[in-house]
C-alpha cells in the first residue's frame, strides 16, 4: 500500500461553521449520511470536529443535571415550559459549543499506513486531511479498509 492520503480522500466535504446550531448540524449529518464533519472557519481551517457522539454527549441527561441548578434560579419556584426548556438545550448550541477541539489531521502526503496507524493509536474514526493548513478531504477507515481490499483483489 505506497498510498497516500490525496489517493484515498473523500473531497466531496462536508463542512459546518462554527455558529451552526445542533438543529442544524443533525440535519446535515442525517441529510448527507455521515456520523462527522469538520467545523472551519472562513478561510477553510480546522476549528474542530463534531460527531454523532459530540451531538449525544451534549444532549444527555448528565448534562442536563448540571445545569439544573441556574434554571432552579432563573424559575423562582415557578415549572419552566418544556419548550422553553428544550429551546436551552438545542436550538442556542452552536458547533464552537459542541465540537470537539483537539482534532488530529493529517497532510495529504502521509502515507495510508500511517494514517491507519494513527486512527488505530488514537481511537478515532476519521482525519481531516490538509493541503496548506486547510481542509481538502477526510480519510476515514472504511476508505482504508476500501483500499485495503482493492489491493488484495488486485494480487
Amino acid at each position: 500500500m505506497g498510498q497516500t492520503a490525496a489517493d484515498i480522500m473523500t473531497t466531496s466535504l462536508v463542512l459546518l461553521h462554527p455558529g451552526d446550531n445542533v438543529p442544524k448540524i443533525a440535519a446535515t449529518l442525517a441529510e448527507h449520511h455521515i456520523s462527522a464533519a469538520p467545523v472551519v472557519d472562513g478561510e477553510g481551517r480546522v476549528l474542530g470536529m463534531v460527531s454523532e457522539g459530540d451531538l449525544m454527549r451534549r444532549l444527555g441527561a448528565g448534562h442536563a443535571t448540571r445545569r439544573a441548578w441556574w434554571l432552579e434560579m432563573l424559575a423562582e419556584g415557578e415549572d419552566l415550559a418544556p419548550d422553553f426548556l428544550e429551546y436551552i438545550r438545542q436550538e442556542t448550541r452552536s458547533a464552537a459549543e459542541v465540537m470537539t477541539r483537539d482534532v488530529v489531521t493529517v497532510p495529504e502526503t502521509m502515507p495510508v499506513a500511517e494514517i491507519a496507524d494513527l486512527l488505530m493509536q488514537r481511537g478515532i474514526k476519521r482525519v481531516p486531511v490538509l493541503r496548506a493548513g486547510k481542509v481538502v478531504g477526510i480519510v476515514s477507515r472504511a476508505d482504508i479498509v476500501r483500499t485495503l481490499a482493492a489491493s488484495r483483489a488486485g494480487r
